[in-house]
C-alpha cells in the first residue's frame, strides 16, 4: 500500500461522514506538525502561506517573478505531506496552466506527492475572470480522469470564484458552475466569498455534493461549528493562520524596536515542547 492511500481513503470517508470537519490550513512542516498535534483530522496546504513563507506574493501577484512555481509549491508541499500522517489536501491553484493537460499533468503530480487531495480553481491566474464553464468543466473532467487511471481515492475539489468575478448573482453563478463540476467528476465544491448562513443554506440546498467553506478571510465573523451544524462538510481556513503568524512576528518587531519590551514572548511555546512536537520522524 502506497503513503498515498490510506490517507486518501481517510480523506474521502471525511466527506462522506454524517457530520463535517475543520481543516486547518499548513504553509510548512512545523506549522503542519503542530496543527496535527491538535487532534485535527486533516489538514490543507495554503499557497498564501507559503508564497509568504518564501518572501514571495500570493494571487495578486503584481509580476510573474514574484509568484511561486509549481516546482517550489510542489516542493513544499511534498514536505508538509511527509510531515503528518494525517490526510493533506493541496491548494493547486488553477492547476499551474489553462489547458486540461495542464491541470492533468499537476493532478498526478499531486497523487505522486502524497496529497490526499487538492482543490483546481475556475479563476484565470492574474486576471479577473474565470475560464469560459466548458473549458473549465474539460479541466475538472481531466483532472478526474488521471485519478481514475492512478486507482486513487483523491479527493477532487472544484473551487469557483464566481462571489469575486460575478458578485451581482454569485449565487446562480456558483451553483450552475458547482454542479457541471460535480457532473464532471469533482468530489466537492469550495466557493470563496459565501460565508453567510442564508447563503450558505442555499448553497447546502443546491449544490449536490459536499461543500468546503473557506472562513478568517479578513474577517473573523461566522463560527464554523455553526456552518458544520447547518451541513457544511468541510472548513477551512486559507491562509488566515500563516497571515495571523506574520502580524504577530510584526507586532513583536514594533514593541522591541519602540518599546524595548518582551511582552510579546508571553505566550510563546517553550524549546521543549516544540523539540517533543518535533520528535516524531517524517512520515515514511
Amino acid at each position: 500500500m502506497s503513503r498515498q492511500t490510506e490517507p486518501s481513503r481517510t480523506f474521502k470517508s471525511l466527506h462522506a461522514a454524517p457530520r463535517g470537519f475543520i481543516m486547518p490550513n499548513a504553509w510548512d512542516a512545523g506549522s503542519a506538525k503542530l496543527l496535527a498535534s491538535e487532534g485535527f483530522n486533516a489538514i490543507g496546504t495554503t499557497s498564501a502561506g507559503i508564497a509568504f513563507s518564501l518572501g514571495k506574493q500570493d494571487y495578486n501577484v503584481s509580476d510573474a517573478a514574484l509568484g511561486v512555481t509549481r516546482w517550489e509549491m510542489f516542493a513544499r508541499m511534498r514536505e508538509i505531506a511527509d510531515a503528518v500522517a494525517i490526510p493533506v489536501n493541496g491548494d493547486l491553484e488553477a492547476g499551474f496552466g489553462d489547458e486540461p493537460e495542464a491541470v492533468a499533468e499537476t493532478i498526478a503530480m499531486a497523487i505522486e506527492v502524497g496529497l490526499a487531495g487538492g482543490n483546481i480553481e475556475d479563476k484565470i491566474p492574474l486576471t479577473h475572470a474565470l475560464y469560459d464553464e466548458e473549458l473549465a468543466v474539460a479541466r475538472i473532467t481531466a483532472a478526474r480522469r488521471v485519478i481514475t487511471v492512478h486507482q486513487s481515492d483523491f479527493v477532487l475539489t472544484a473551487r469557483t470564484d464566481a462571489a469575486q468575478t460575478h458578485p451581482d448573482d454569485a449565487l446562480p453563478a456558483i451553483i450552475r458552475r458547482a454542479n457541471l463540476y460535480l457532473a464532471a467528476g469533482a468530489d466537492c465544491i469550495f466557493a470563496p466569498g459565501i460565508h453567510d448562513m442564508p447563503s450558505l443554506e442555499i448553497l447546502l440546498r443546491e449544490v449536490k455534493g459536499p461543500l468546503n467553506v473557506v472562513v478568517g478571510l479578513g474577517s473573523s465573523k461566522g463560527n464554523a461549528n455553526a456552518m458544520i451544524e447547518a451541513g457544511v462538510q468541510r472548513i477551512s481556513v486559507g491562509g488566515a493562520i500563516a497571515r495571523s503568524a506574520l502580524g504577530f512576528i510584526r507586532q513583536c518587531a514594533r514593541e522591541l524596536r519602540d518599546e524595548g519590551t518582551f511582552n510579546f514572548t508571553k505566550g510563546e511555546m517553550s524549546g521543549r515542547e516544540i523539540n517533543a512536537l518535533f520528535s516524531s520522524p517524517p512520515v515514511a
